[in-house]
């Protein structure tokens, strides 16, 4: 089999329950699926629906009740809670709808700092870091904290952070919600350059219908469940 024809991220009836006072509350039910490398792919569906469930289980955050998970070919629910911890460290970014910049850092070393957890030596951390910066088009904006940022290029630190240390997938959960139309747009453009160059596959839970015409893939969910499969109009 081609690298290309296996699979970066692939479920397995997977299930997914809470526990809600007494009750078994089901966040995902059964779900299977199977996203090839270097796709942008979308999980869409209303409020409620299992899509961040969805993306918790994909980034290794949460465990399946049943089924099973795989990345990179990987079977994670076999994994104990370092290795597991390790594995989504080095093979999964993640880009969230608040940023979620470390407020006391600048913007460089809120890229820098995933290559600290994985023991990266500093001078490939600082090489990595300032290419990613300049990558990102904010190379004279590496000393500024967060709170000295446009809520843009806030999301540009947080897109070059998850992509510092070349994962096997990124993450995000309506990356776009706090933007502008305007901003909104170059954010997409910039996700989908640097997608293209680092040959890496995201997955986003999104509402944004700009967002969702730029998918090559689209998984509907409704309560729990695939409910359609299909590409971008």
């Amino acid at each position: 089999m081609s690298e290309e024809a296996i699979p970066v991220v692939r479920l397995h009836q997977v299930v997914k329950s809470y526990k809600l006072g007494k009750e078994d509350v089901r966040a995902v039910a059964g779900v299977s699926l199977s996203v090839p490398p270097r796709r942008f792919t979308m999980l869409v569906g209303p409020s409620g629906s299992g899509k961040t469930t969805l993306l918790n289980l994909i980034g290794c955050i949460d465990r399946p009740s049943l089924g099973e998970v795989e990345i990179s070919g990987e079977n994670v629910g076999k994994l104990g809670d370092n290795a597991l911890s390790d594995f989504r460290a080095e093979k999964v970014g993640f880009i969230f709808q608040s940023f979620s910049l470390i407020p006391v850092l600048s913007a460089y070393e809120n890229i820098e700092y995933p290559l600290l957890l994985t023991g990266e030596p500093k001078t490939k951390r600082r090489e990595a870091a300032q290419a990613m910066l300049e990558a990102v088009g904010l190379k004279d904006q590496g000393r500024q904290r967060p709170n000295e940022l446009s809520g843009g290029q806030r999301q540009r630190v947080a897109i070059a952070r998850a992509l510092v240390k070349r994962p096997a997938i990124v993450l995000a959960d309506e990356p776009t919600a706090n933007l502008d139309s305007t901003t909104g747009a170059s954010i997409i453009e910039l996700m989908r350059r640097m997608q293209s160059e680092s040959h890496t596959t995201f997955i986003f839970a999104s509402h944004d219908a700009q967002l969702i015409s730029h998918a090559d893939q689209i998984f509907a969910i409704r309560d729990g469940r695939i409910t359609s499969e299909g590409v971008s109009p």
